[in-house]
């Protein structure tokens, strides 16, 4: 069975945001603590805070093409020309995109209509676009999902952001899974040990995990970390999935630990 983790972030400099406490992580560090928890490979989800992230990305999967694919990011109140997407994915690696859309400013461009642009891109191309996004725009997600079926978005960490645990966290949860009925739309099953409200193997967030499965199928959810701001092993993360879920086994567990993902953004 291959491992690739859906989500994690690569950068040079020193600084990051609190919740991210190993920093820098290069793809050395990367590749060194992969190995160590027998991850196979990783989609680079450049960091928002290193204005560099991206050129990085590019270098690591330009040299390490089997082990790291990139969902990279721009400024998206920057005017662009209509072919800016077409170069930006022309990039080594660079096999989709990703954005967080969380903050008021973020929230009004998705809101007004202001992005429609990207998603004419991304449909155009066929790409994946990773968001972290307010569960307030979920049904205009649902719009332009279904506007846009060529395009094949991916939400970050079950629809929870960093800082929440459960129970909050299980509405947050509920408040995804209508989305499940767009066939365009997957989930990273990112970041879960951060919401659990007890210690490894997490059994808290099962409940939440199945739910999601139930959901979204083995096909489109997708087994990740956000290692840098996990305080558990990357080992932990993988086991936690491959032998505690009672539930998951045989080919459904391939298609969530590796097989969807790498699917689902076209890493050949």
């Amino acid at each position: 069975m291959q491992i690739i983790d859906s989500q994690i972030h690569l950068w040079t400099g020193e600084q990051a945001p609190p919740h991210h406490w190993r920093a820098p992580f290069r793809m050395e560090d990367a590749l060194r603590d992969m190995d160590a928890a027998g991850v196979d490979s990783a989609v680079n989800c450049p960091a928002i805070w290193d204005a560099d992230a991206n050129a990085y990305a590019v270098e690591a999967a330009r040299q390490y093409p089997s082990r790291f694919a990139t969902l990279g990011w721009f400024d998206l109140s920057v005017p662009r020309p209509d072919d800016f997407v077409d170069g930006f994915v022309a990039q080594p690696g660079m096999l989709g995109l990703r954005f967080v859309l969380v903050m008021p400013d973020q929230q009004r461009l998705l809101a007004d209509g202001a992005l429609e642009w990207l998603w004419t891109a991304a449909d155009r191309l066929g790409l994946p676009v990773g968001l972290m996004v307010h569960p307030a725009l979920y049904a205009e997600l649902s719009r332009i999902a279904a506007r846009h079926p060529r395009m094949r978005l991916l939400i970050d960490h079950l629809g929870v952001g960093p800082f929440t645990k459960l129970p909050e966290a299980g509405e947050l949860v509920e408040a995804l899974l209508p989305l499940a009925r767009l066939p365009n739309v997957a989930v990273k099953a990112s970041g879960v040990p951060s919401m659990a409200s007890d210690d490894y193997p997490f059994a808290s967030t099962h409940p939440l995990l199945r739910r999601t499965f139930d959901a979204f199928g083995p096909e489109r959810m997708f087994w990740g970390t956000d290692y840098t701001r996990m305080r558990c092993s990357w080992r932990e993360c993988v086991t936690m999935f491959t032998e505690e879920l009672s539930w998951l086994q045989g080919e459904d567990l391939e298609w969530v630990m590796g097989r969807g993902v790498r699917e689902w953004i076209g890493w050949r």
